[in-house]
This record gives C-alpha cells, structure tokens and sequence, in this order.
C-alpha cells in the first residue's frame, strides 16, 4: 500500500534549529525524525513510500536515497512552492488506484498502522482519521447544574479530547475533494462532510510527539538521553 510521508513544510516554529536542517532531519537519539517515522511504517507493512518534499530537500534524499538501505521504497515529490498536506499529493491524482495512507514526516509515534487499516477496511470510509485520546485538567473545580438547582461538584476535573494528529488511510475517491494547496483538516474534511461522506474515526492511546515548537524538540532529546521514549517505541 502506498504511504505518502509529507515532509515539505521549513519548521519555522524551530527556528533556529531549521535554518540548517529541515524539520523532518533533526536529531533526537542520534537519528533524524524521519528516520523513526519510516521505521515505523516499515514494521506495520509499509514500505512503498512517496516523500513530498520541499526546503532544504536534499538533505532528505541525501540521506535517505530510495530507501532500500532502510528496508522500503523511496520515490519523491518536489513541491518548488509550499502547498499544504493535501494539495502535496494532488499531483498523484489518477495514479493511486487503491487504498493509501497519509503520514507527517514530522510526528514521533509507535501507532499501530495494521490496526488502523483494519479498522479503515471495517468501516468501509472514503477516510479514516487517527485520534490521539488525550485528558486535558481544568485549573478549576466546576458545578454541574439544571436549570434550577446545583447538582454537585467537581474539583480540578480531566476534560477527554481526541486530537488529529495528521495520520490519514484514504481511499482514491478522497482525491475528488481535493484542491490545490488545501489542507486536509481547513477544506478537504469539511468538503466531504458538506457532501456527506463518512469520515471514520480511529482512537488510539500509544505514544505520538509533534515536534512543533524548540521546547518540545529540546524535551525530546532529554527524553531520549534516558532511554525511556526509545523503550515505548521499541527501536
């Protein structure tokens, strides 16, 4: 099955670290971040890879090549302009005639891809999303209420979110609602909820980091100096 890795975006938010390396080249452990991503794909199966491309990408194919000394295979996408996670793979519109997936360059995560095209089989979707279960605590205790009297409290209680963390399987028809330089989660999604398409959802509980910001890419390396992030991952 055919996974696209999107790794064209220049990380400004990791400036100064991205005025060298693009964000996908970083170090954590001693290995880019993209070097984690393709492995994990590689152990769930998937190893026809596109790389979407973009700033400083040589760098990119430099190290990684066709991917056969890694395990997979590497064919890239050049974007010469910045044009968002969907409208990266629009030109492959009419070349993917099967089911496919969709994955940040950028994103630490042991996600069980199997199951999640299991899943995506199951429901039968034009797409399914991954949905990272996350609890969020409110700073202050709370009343629950009806319209007339207070019902109890609650002191400092965990709100459950499910955050999109940009792991899609797709089948080909997803392409009709595609234009160019659109994101999946701004326009795609909500133009195929507008015609009535079904989006599956996919929770999931293991380990996802989203390197976005100089805090989270120096913790990360800490992390990682004692080993603890590499056991979950199981690198």
């Amino acid at each position: 099955m055919k996974t696209f890795v999107l790794c064209g975006g220049e990380g400004t938010r990791l400036k100064p670290y991205t005025y060298f390396f693009p964000k996908p080249m970083l170090m954590v452990g001693g290995k880019p971040i993209l070097w984690y991503v393709i492995e994990n794909l590689r152990r769930n199966g998937l190893k026809d890879l596109v790389l979407t491309v973009g700033y400083k990408r040589e760098q990119i194919m430099d190290y990684f090549g066709d991917g056969k000394e890694f395990g997979v295979k590497i064919e890239y996408a050049v974007e010469k302009e910045p044009l968002n996670t969907a409208g990266s793979i629009l030109p492959y519109k009419g070349k993917v005639n099967e089911t496919f997936a969709v994955v940040m360059g950028d994103h630490l995560t042991n996600i069980d891809m199997k199951a999640m095209m299991e899943h995506h089989r199951k429901e039968k979707a034009v797409a399914t999303i991954a949905l990272l279960k996350g609890r969020m605590p409110i700073e202050y205790g709370v009343a629950d209420i009806d319209e007339h009297s207070v019902k109890g409290f609650r002191e400092k209680p965990l709100l459950q979110h499910n955050y999109n963390v940009a792991i899609y399987v797709f089948e080909p028809k997803v392409f009709d609602y595609i234009r160019e330089k659109e994101d999946f989660a701004k326009n795609v999604f909500p133009r195929m909820l507008e015609k009535g398409e079904r989006i599956a959802p996919y929770v999931f509980e293991d380990v996802w980091f989203d390197i976005g910001r100089i805090s989270d890419y120096e913790r990360l390396n800490e992390l990682f100096q004692v080993v603890r992030l590499a056991n979950d991952l199981k690198l």
